[in-house]
């Protein structure tokens, strides 16, 4: 799209959120502090190239709401002033993110599937002794691993040491 179409057609979109960089979370109660962020409103955490950001939906207070042009556009800040139309977020396509968490509810699963995936089974009981004295010493192990909220189990007998 052309640059004057871009800026005559425009809602203002760039200025309408910011993103920051986050850290990336290692272990449960760093993805758990996330669930905490995705718990308020107006808020969505992406990963892009590996990079974990939060996205906060919070509209510039100097973008006119009759026009979406900037009422500060000569004395705008630097992060505006860099800004490209490359970059512009009125282009068509979706973005590509790795991860996206709209809600605390998504992450609270993908914490589940990243995290708890091993349930330990208590073993069936034996009907002959037989069955009973060499399942003695084993125990069930169920995995549960998957991608876009779907689970795939399977199950592996491994030997208590």
């Amino acid at each position: 799209m052309a640059k004057e179409n871009q800026c005559g057609e425009c809602i203002g979109l760039c200025c309408r959120y910011f993103a920051l960089p986050i850290e990336t979370p290692e272990d449960k109660e760093d993805y758990d502090d996330i669930r905490w962020y995705l718990c308020h409103e107006d808020i969505t955490v992406f990963v892009e190239d590996g990079d974990w950001y939060i996205n906060i939906k919070n509209k510039c207070k100097h973008l006119s709401d009759e026009d979406y042009r900037c009422m500060i556009y000569d004395k705008r800040p630097k992060i505006c002033r860099k800004y490209k139309h490359a970059d512009c977020d009125f282009v068509e396509g979706e973005y590509d993110y790795e991860l996206h968490f709209t809600d605390d509810k998504q992450m609270e699963e993908y914490i589940k599937i990243k995290f708890d995936n091993n349930i330990i089974e208590k073993p069936k009981k034996a009907k002959k002794a037989k069955k009973r004295n060499s399942k003695k010493n084993q125990t069930r192990i169920r995995s549960v691993s998957g991608s876009g909220g779907t689970a795939k189990r399977k199950t592996n007998l491994v030997a208590k040491g």
